[in-house]
């Protein structure tokens, strides 16, 4: 039969014919208890019908086909004598055919003929249903189904030729005519009113739009040619290079108050914003009126608090500094300390105040006061006592003691620059040089926007949002995926349909968008200093955008991610794109990475504007407060708050990454190395971390079941390893470390030195003077001038060998000094390893010489100074 049929009637049709008979299927026997050259070679031929005694014999029997094994004789063909596996014992029905050789594993075929010379079926045998096609092979294991395929392919019909130089309106209107010429040899209307010309004008349209879009994708598909940022970030982001899209400044502001008031953050509209001078205006202002409106449409820079809550006092306006009675004083460079005029109960641990000159020290003039020589201190521990002899220092001097405040600060806030405190200039007395400022707030750039209306409408679809679609879209039937069509033709053929999601990436109407670095008021950083920094390789302060939307009829919020690639199908997160142009698109996911949402939506945006450089105004910028608090803008001519300023300038605010800063440094940023295997590896992946470290030594060490990485960091300053920088340190290595391997931090090996020298002093010089001068050159300090002391700590590091020539150079440099004989240069109680004669002291690898000189430690060095001649 060489039909495929898929409604076989022929078969029903012989079992109802009163005298033909044809082959119902067949059944190689394939028995593995048989021997080999036995097996698959007894075939059992069932027909519709029963055989008549010696209806058929072996003459009858014709076996063609095969690949490599052809020409297979029947040697026996018995109607019924022995019955197939499964069949009744007198199966008449089937004729036992056993063959010379089984066959290969193609296709045979088994026919009935009336001899060896005719191929017709014998007589009473149907034509089609004798003969049919098996396989020896039908037993053998297979992971394949033994059903025989049924499909008619469909025809294959050569394409239309095309010309693929057609890329605008022209060349494709041009080519369907020349097509239309081809197939409709009569139609040579070319009048544009006909519509066959409309439809193929109408096409050249389409397809010269598509071809504009062919060539934009073309374009995007590369970092080198994309234009669009969107497309520039996503190619960085194959090679983990984060594109950034700046980030927005902070400042610390002084808000100046005449009574105890506690100043809120606010939400949504009502945050507190701090704005930059505008003329005319009071310093405080009331959300919503008019003179909100008018300082809005001046478009300053605004700020919005950070922390919530904040306690202001008057007597924190501005405090004194309190010497003890002493003049022409001054806090010296890295001072950690200080002591604050009066008691001040409400001042506490945690509070930042702002360190600022105010008067000129020569001159005591305000004009003449230094810009430069302020700072900002987070508070670490505040004290109060008070001077029993403070009362003696008033205009009316007593005994009566004088209330105080000590307070301390971190070492990371440490004063960068020598901060005067008194100052006298000829017979006139200056007691008020520089001041500490309180009621210090920190606020970041941009201005808080929401489509939040003033009363709820009763339709939530009445409400303006700032997204343009401001409608997630119904689905577009044009764009579902239909499968290719499955199954064969006697089964039917079946596709499948898939929705594709309505294609959302809306636009913010307003920018630019802040991107804020996250801070938490609950838990904020240690220092001052460490609040305005931030580290570009932590990616726990990569600013996020701030932005949030809210599904008013179900309550739901979508929150800001870096990218959807960790984003689980539940996750109501989105990606915000920013252009050049400096306008925000917003991707959201595809229910795979991220939910999709919903046909229909409307979401309520919440968002700030203010980002990059602009934010970075200078300092005594900031002039008025806009709140919605009562207290504070009731009444704005008598409110508690009396002014606003910003000591400082605002630091922080970076402008969007350009597209050309992205291709010359994603396609290198992926080399740097991002794990750490060898020594070497953990020194410098250990300098990344920032810690303030000069130096670094790994060590590997068996440890009894693994193996184990010390790291030996040698501190800027000589600080000690204390528990915190270890916890920090091990934090900041864990992402390099390699499996298998645990890290410990131990300190390094210090080397004591005991230097004795004998300094010969010149007649005109005091030797007590000289003394004090070599002691100050040869001390482990910084030098009046801002030179390092001979044995500074980091004049020294791991296995540095120590010479003797730099010593005798500082020495001998040294006013009034005559000459120079050092008698000893050894490690501390090691007279073994004396190296005065040989001028250089070797160290081990993790030795680290020092020479602290101090009295109460000599186990840290000891420096013995003998001093000859001078008066």
């Amino acid at each position: 039969m060489f039909y495929f049929c898929c409604d076989e009637r022929r078969r029903s049709a012989v079992l109802d014919h009163a005298t033909l008979n044809g082959i119902d299927f067949l059944e190689v026997k394939d028995d593995p208890a048989d021997p080999p050259d036995k097996r698959q070679r007894t075939l059992f031929l069932h027909f519709l019908k029963d055989l008549g005694p010696g209806q058929l014999k072996k003459e009858n029997i014709r076996i063609a086909g095969g690949e490599r094994i052809k020409g297979i004789a029947v040697t026996s063909a018995v109607a019924g004598a022995t019955s197939p596996p499964g069949s009744p014992p007198t199966a008449r029905n089937v004729l036992i055919v056993v063959v010379s050789e089984a066959g290969d594993f193609s296709t045979y075929t088994l026919s009935l003929v009336q001899d060896a010379t005719h191929s017709d079926p014998p007589v009473g045998f149907d034509p089609i249903l004798s003969s049919v096609d098996f396989s020896f092979k039908i037993a053998c294991p297979s992971d394949f189904d033994c059903s025989p395929l049924r499909i008619c392919p469909p025809d294959q019909q050569a394409p239309p030729p095309i010309n693929y130089l057609a890329k605008d309106y022209e060349s494709f209107r041009q080519l369907m005519l020349d097509r239309m010429a081809l197939l409709t040899p009569r139609w040579s209307e070319r009048n544009a009113a006909d519509i066959g010309i409309t439809l193929v004008e109408l096409l050249a349209y389409v397809g010269d739009y598509l071809s504009y879009r062919q060539d934009s994708a073309g374009t995007e598909a590369y970092l080198g040619t994309a234009r669009l940022r969107s497309s520039v970030r996503r190619h960085a982001r194959l090679v983990d290079y984060p594109m950034h899209d700046g980030r927005n400044s902070r400042l610390w502001a002084q808000v100046l108050v005449n009574t105890n008031v506690s100043l809120t953050k606010g939400e949504g509209r009502d945050t507190t914003k701090l704005l930059t001078k505008v003329a005319a205006l009071p310093a405080v202002i009331k959300q919503g009126s008019p003179a909100y409106e008018k300082a809005i449409l001046a478009k300053p820079q605004a700020f919005e608090l950070l922390q919530d809550n904040i306690a202001l006092y008057p007597e924190h306006n501005e405090i004194e500094f309190y010497a003890w009675g002493d003049r022409e004083c001054c806090l010296a460079k890295g001072s950690t300390r200080a002591t604050l005029k009066g008691d001040l109960p409400n001042l506490k641990k945690g509070d930042v105040l702002i360190f600022i000159e105010v008067n000129g020290p020569g001159t005591g003039v305000p004009e003449d006061a230094d810009p430069t020589h302020r700072c900002a201190v987070r508070l670490t521990n505040v004290i109060h006592t008070s001077d029993p002899l403070g009362g003696r220092f008033d205009a009316a001097p007593d005994d009566n003691p004088v209330a105080v405040t000590n307070i301390e600060w971190g070492s990371g806030d440490a004063l960068p620059f020598a901060l005067c405190i008194s100052a006298k200039s000829g017979t006139s007395f200056f007691p008020k040089v520089s001041v500490a400022l309180g009621n210090i707030v920190l606020a970041d750039n941009g201005l808080t926007f929401t489509d939040e209306p003033e009363t709820p409408p009763l339709d939530t679809d009445s409400i303006a949002t700032s997204l343009d679609p401001d409608t997630v879209p119904d689905p577009n039937p044009a764009l579902t995926e239909v499968s290719a069509a499955t199954g064969s033709r006697c089964q039917g053929r079946t596709s499948v349909t898939v929705t594709v999601l309505p294609r959302y990436r809306p636009r913010l109407k307003q920018g630019p968008l802040s991107q804020a670095p996250p801070y938490d008021p609950a838990n904020p950083p240690a220092t001052a200093t460490a609040t305005m920094t931030w580290d570009p390789s932590d990616h726990s302060s990569r600013p996020l955008p701030a932005i949030t939307l809210l599904e008013p009829a179900v309550k739901q919020v979508w929150e800001p991610v870096y990218d959807l690639l960790a984003s689980k199908p539940i996750d109501r997160s989105f990606v915000v794109e920013v252009e050049s142009a400096g306008a925000p698109y917003l991707r959201f996911g595809d229910d795979i990475l991220g939910e999709h949402p919903a046909p229909g939506t409307k979401f309520q945006a919440t968002y700030r504007i203010g980002n990059g450089a602009a934010g970075n105004i200078g300092r005594d910028k900031l002039a008025h407060i806009v709140s919605s608090n009562n207290v504070i803008a009731s009444d704005p001519a008598n409110s508690p708050v009396i002014g606003l300023r910003n000591p400082l300038p605002a630091v922080g605010g970076i402008d969007q990454e350009s597209n050309e800063s992205v291709r010359q440094n994603a396609p290198a940023a992926f080399r740097v190395q991002e794990r750490a295997v060898t020594a070497g590896d953990y020194q410098e992946v250990g300098l990344r971390c920032d810690l303030g470290i000069q130096r670094l030594a790994a060590t590997f060490r068996w440890t009894g079941s693994w193996r184990t990485v010390f790291i030996t960091p040698d501190r800027i300053g000589g600080l000690d390893v204390d528990p915190t920088f270890k916890s920090q340190l091990l934090t900041c290595l864990e992402r390099y470390r390699m499996a298998g391997q645990d890290l410990d931090v131990d300190s390094p090996e210090y080397v004591s030195l005991d230097v004795d020298m004998t300094i010969c002093v010149k007649r005109e010089y005091f030797a007590s003077d000289v003394k004090a001068a070599l002691l100050m050159v040869l001390s482990n300090r910084v030098l009046p001038d801002g030179r390092r002391g001979v044995f500074h700590p980091d004049n020294f590091s791991f296995g540095q060998t120590i010479y003797l020539s730099p010593i005798y150079a500082a020495a001998q440099a040294a006013d009034g000094v005559e000459s120079v004989v050092i008698n000893k240069f050894q490690p501390v109680g090691v007279a073994a390893r004396d190296a005065a004669a040989s001028g250089e002291l070797d160290l081990n690898r993790l030795e680290i010489a020092r020479l602290d000189n101090d009295p109460n430690f000599p186990e840290r060095g000891v420096l013995t100074l003998q001093m000859l001649g001078g008066r």
